[in-house]
């Protein structure tokens, strides 16, 4: 066996309501020993304050520009991260001396494939500063240099998971791991290799649509969405979006798909029908995979809303499939993400793959990310 490194993975995703911190110790390749992970809130106001830079990032012409708030949101939000990866390791007793590096992934707040153009802001430097780890950062940019979307980067973590999954048995193929996020994507991992592309709306309309109709950030346990009914037609207008039917799967931004407007929709329906926009979404470009799936592992947060859970399951029944939540597998489908992000920073270390052209429409596999080296003592 060849070195294996000890990581932590930082995520902060496009829901933007906190950071997640999960430590790995891996080779980069077939080895993954999961550790301990946490989440950590951003307060209202610093909520706020993203979603002001989203704003300004839309005149973002250069990935080095930071117009309006953004430079000095981009030192906050590394401030936050910094803390968070010291509260940690207070927390589960670690030396920062004995992990190996940082897989920084920051808070994109620009994504346009078609561009070539995607901004995660996030100082690489300035962490490394705060928490004397190395830290590897901005791991999207190499493959859009090479062609690439950008997106989805996790495949390469959850090809490694499915591997040992099958190896015990707890899974049939092929598999599919679905990260239901801001954005949800699609993972396929059978006999044609890894395929991952997103694949529609995942939490982000809900959330949009809560947050402006009853003044919260997100339907918790989709308690608003189990008192509403679904809206056929509100329904069939997301799922008519040509994203779905184009030959070429592409990567998608928050702002890609937009919430009803008021008067379309009570607030327990307008639930109710994004949720079954986001379950139906997934089983519709799944239709893209070359063979059907066997297995649906569901990570991110919205396995934790049973409304979205139970259309999936209905759905993916009706063609001969399984769903799974990441924990009935032994996973933690809530620290999947940071999990994966410190996998890929070993992968960057070692100048292995990240994006594979099957993932991200990327040339040839390529590696990515920056390292932002601690001084040497």
């Amino acid at each position: 066996m060849g070195r294996v490194w000890t990581a932590i993975g930082l995520m902060s995703g496009t829901s933007m309501d906190g950071i997640d911190v999960a430590l790995l110790q891996t080779d980069g390749e077939t080895l993954v020993l999961r550790g301990p992970s946490a989440g950590y809130a951003y307060d209202a106001r610093f909520r706020e304050r993203l979603k002001q830079g989203l704003d300004d990032a839309r005149s973002i012409g250069k990935r080095d520009e930071r117009p309006g708030t953004l430079a000095e949101l981009e030192r906050d939000l590394t401030e936050r991260h910094a803390d968070a990866v010291r509260t940690f390791l207070r927390e589960n007793n670690l030396l920062e001396e004995k992990i190996d590096v940082i897989g920084f992934h920051g808070q994109t707040v620009l994504h346009r494939p078609d561009h070539a153009l995607t901004v995660q802001i996030g100082d690489g430097a300035l962490l490394t500063r705060e928490t004397h780890i190395d830290v590897v950062y901005d791991m999207r940019a190499n493959d859009m240099i090479h062609g690439g979307q950008g997106a989805p980067l996790i495949p390469a973590y959850h090809a490694a998971l499915a591997r040992g999954l099958s190896e015990r048995g707890e899974i049939d193929a092929p598999v599919v791991f679905v990260n239901i996020g801001g954005i949800s994507n699609l993972t396929f991992i059978g006999g044609d290799g890894v395929i991952a592309y997103d694949s529609g709306p995942g939490n982000t309309l809900i959330d949009q649509w809560v947050e402006a109709h009853a003044g919260i950030p997100y339907d918790q346990g989709g308690m608003i969405a189990s008192e509403g009914a679904v809206l056929p037609e509100l329904a069939k207008r997301y799922l008519s979006h040509p994203f779905f039917t184009a030959e070429k799967r592409r990567s998608l931004d928050r702002n890609d798909f937009a919430p009803p407007s008021g008067s379309e929709a009570s607030l327990e329906d307008g639930a109710r029908t994004l949720a079954h926009v986001t379950a139906a979404a997934i089983i519709q470009s799944a239709r893209h995979l070359p063979a059907a799936p066997a297995t649906y592992v569901a990570c991110g947060g919205g396995r934790l809303n049973p409304v979205i859970m139970r259309d999936l399951a209905s759905l993916a029944d009706a063609t001969g499939a399984r769903v799974l939540a990441a924990e009935a597998l032994g996973l933690n489908g809530d620290s999947m993400e940071a999990e994966a992000w410190a996998y890929l920073a070993v992968r960057s270390l070692r100048g292995l793959p990240l994006t594979y052209p099957q993932t991200t429409g990327v040339s040839h596999p390529v590696s990515g990310g920056r390292l932002a080296a601690k001084p040497e003592a």
